[in-house]
């Protein structure tokens, strides 16, 4: 009888293009910033999201569903359309309070005011930014809308990844991604072309594509993690599936390219981390306050956010941003704006996500990180910052704030559940020795749904291949992704 042993991802070692072990990050995250980010995004500032999920995609019609009724958001009603229930009514009226933020701050300097509105509509932005004061964008409880498995799959869950990889990362088309169906086979040899392609890069277009992978890998382990497993009698059961983890990560399964998956979302949370210690400075102001309306919160969420940042800024082996964007002034700048726009693209190819849940977490976590980029290459804008009035060199909106720290949230907790699956594969083991299968955890889903996906299309690491050749949907399309260069 065959009996099939998982294998444990081999993620070790030094991080190529910067000098941080694998192991050290583990440590750190786990008995530092873990426990911490988590009990700050449970604060009624973080909690909630204002966000627009009603913005056409900008690229092609839209045509995804999903499968099952957990993809479906619920926004806090407007307080006159409260339910009856009490818990709902304290919800709603915090969410108010939430929302009031804008009229408070409107009290101050209308010249502030137009400053923080143009820099808003500056050069400096990553994200195509929702506007806060559209009719369209309302605030979402994110502890009431966990990332997750959604059933949200297929053609429309692929070409959003595709599209992300294939327009915005910098590469020919004439390279292909690993394990891209649409590439031709080259039997074993398969991505090494790749590889080689990449490496040829300059420092900051590798980055790029390490940040696009290793938010991508992020958000399949929350998949993986919260999956679910079964329903009956109308209550789900969610939990870790190993075999879905397996199908993403496992060396052999992927021919090798699980490993550098995972080892790009350490990169991405070296990347976020730099962030956040750079970052300190400005809330550590005492003109900048994390307002909900309720004063003794308030100031407890700002003291456990200037501790996160003392934990940040005590990392000892942090990216080094400025070796990007150092050569020749002129090419340096041109470089930047290239990589801002391509960035700026992905945020907007968000709002072509069908599934609401998934193009929520989407929308927030390329906000996040493009909130992480402006930071960087905004250091003399952070260190010139006023300590008792609004800055006109940099500013943060509560959206951005929101953003930036749920979107780390999501990277810390990414690797402390890789953690768990390390544990839950060494435990597979013991019990294949034993003539056992598969593990106990690893129940099935129905029929048909491997390969689906939660959060924006995130069909899958390995994209799942429509039924009919790609061909065929591109032909159905009104617009191609493709004809915007």
């Amino acid at each position: 009888m065959f009996v099939y042993i998982f294998s444990t991802p081999q993620v070790t070692g030094v991080l190529d293009d910067c000098l941080c072990d694998i192991d050290s990050i583990d440590n750190f995250n786990t008995f530092k910033i873990f426990p911490k980010i988590k009990k700050l995004q449970e604060r009624d500032y973080f909690r909630y999201y204002k966000v627009n999920l009603k913005r056409p995609c900008p690229f092609w019609a839209e045509d995804g569903h999903c499968s099952i009724k957990d993809c479906h958001v619920e926004p806090c009603p407007e307080y006159s359309k409260v339910a009856n229930s009490t818990k709902e009514l304290e919800d709603c009226e915090q969410a108010n309070k939430l929302g009031a933020i804008n009229s408070t701050l409107s009290n101050q300097s209308k010249e502030a005011f137009i400053d923080w509105a143009r820099y808003d509509d500056s050069q400096d932005h990553f994200c195509e930014l929702d506007d806060e004061r559209s009719p369209a964008a309302q605030y979402v409880d994110l502890l009431l809308n966990p990332e997750r498995y959604t059933g949200y799959k297929g053609s429309s869950a692929w070409r959003v990844w595709n599209s992300i990889y294939e327009e915005n990362c910098f590469k020919p088309r004439s390279v292909y991604r690993p394990l891209n169906p649409l590439a031709p086979s080259r039997g074993e040899d398969d991505g090494e072309s790749f590889y080689t392609w990449l490496e040829g890069l300059c420092l900051e277009k590798r980055v790029f594509y390490k940040l696009i992978s290793g938010l991508h890998a992020s958000i399949n382990l929350h998949l993986c993690a919260n999956y679910l497993l079964e329903e009956t009698w109308g209550k789900p059961s969610w939990g870790p599936n190993m075999k879905e983890f397996k199908r993403r990560f496992d060396p052999v399964e992927t021919k090798g390219e699980g490993p550098r998956r995972l080892k790009n979302l350490y990169f991405l949370y070296l990347i976020e981390l730099r962030a956040l210690s750079k970052v300190a400075p400005y809330f550590e102001r005492s003109i900048v306050d994390l307002y909900t309306g309720n004063v003794e919160e308030d100031a407890d969420t700002k003291t456990l956010l200037l501790n996160i940042f003392q934990d940040t800024r005590s990392f000892p082996m942090h990216f080094d941003e400025k070796s990007m964007f150092a050569g020749d002034k002129k090419g340096a700048k041109s470089l930047k704006e290239e990589f801002r726009l391509h960035f700026k693209n992905i945020s907007r190819i968000m709002d072509c996500v069908g599934c609401d849940k998934c193009r929520l977490w989407g929308k927030l976590q390329t906000q996040g990180l493009g909130t992480a980029l402006k930071i960087l290459f905004s250091e003399k804008e952070i260190q010139k910052l006023p300590e008792n009035s609004p800055s006109k060199g940099f500013q943060l909106t509560r959206q951005e704030i929101v953003a930036l720290l749920n979107a780390f949230g999501r990277l810390s907790t990414s690797i402390r559940e890789l953690q768990n699956f390390k544990v839950l594969l060494q435990h597979s083991r013991c019990h294949c020795e034993k003539g056992q299968l598969f593990p106990s955890t690893s129940a099935s889903p129905s029929a048909g749904s491997w390969g689906t996906a939660d959060s924006p299309a995130l069909g899958s690491l390995q994209p799942e291949v429509p039924a009919e050749p790609l061909a065929v949907h591109h032909s159905t399309q009104t617009a191609s992704v493709g004809s915007r260069k």
